[in-house]
């Protein structure tokens, strides 16, 4: 029934470094065994890596909050195939206090084209890291940049604290 909609791989549930691993594992011979050509299957790869990291990142970061279980079990990714490409679609629980830094990072990089989406990429990598970091926020930049179309996402609100959150890219 999910191949009617496209739908190639699917995840539902807690995200752990080792699932991160096996299922990216599993996409990349999936995409080579159809044999598509080796920059679409690095692109796919590394969109789901980036998307299914920034869960499990975001759910570490949230471990001490009321809400931890709910948000470490809320993790769905899904790839699947579009007439003309793929789309890998993340989601998960984000509590509220933490939408609007998130949603404007995408609604700023959507308002780029690929060059200023270059450049910025660039200018990061050049940054030091914020302090009490571990990343340069390249995660988002790399996804799309990579995407074909500008990055979807829409927010579900769950009660006063929780939303689901989703992420599309599309390539």
């Amino acid at each position: 029934m999910l191949r009617e909609y496209g739908i190639l791989i699917s995840f539902a549930g807690k995200l752990s470094q080792g699932l991160i691993e096996e299922y990216g594992a599993a996409v990349k011979s999936y995409l080579e065994s159809e044999e598509r050509p080796q920059n679409e299957i690095f692109h796919i790869f590394s969109i789901f890596i980036e998307q299914t990291q920034n869960i499990k990142d975001y759910c570490s970061i949230k471990q001490d909050s009321l809400f931890s279980d709910t948000i470490a079990l809320s993790s769905i990714v899904t790839i699947g195939k579009t007439g003309n490409g793929h789309f890998i679609c993340s989601g998960n629980v984000v509590e509220k206090e933490d939408l609007a830094k998130l949603t404007g990072r995408i609604d700023l990089l959507t308002a780029m084209d690929k060059a200023a989406l270059k450049q910025l990429y660039k200018e990061k990598l050049r940054q030091e890291l914020p302090e009490g970091s571990d990343s340069a926020g390249l995660g988002l930049i790399d996804i799309a940049r990579k995407a074909r179309d500008p990055l979807e996402y829409s927010v579900t609100e769950l009660n006063e604290h929780l939303s689901f959150f989703t992420l599309k890219a599309v390539l």
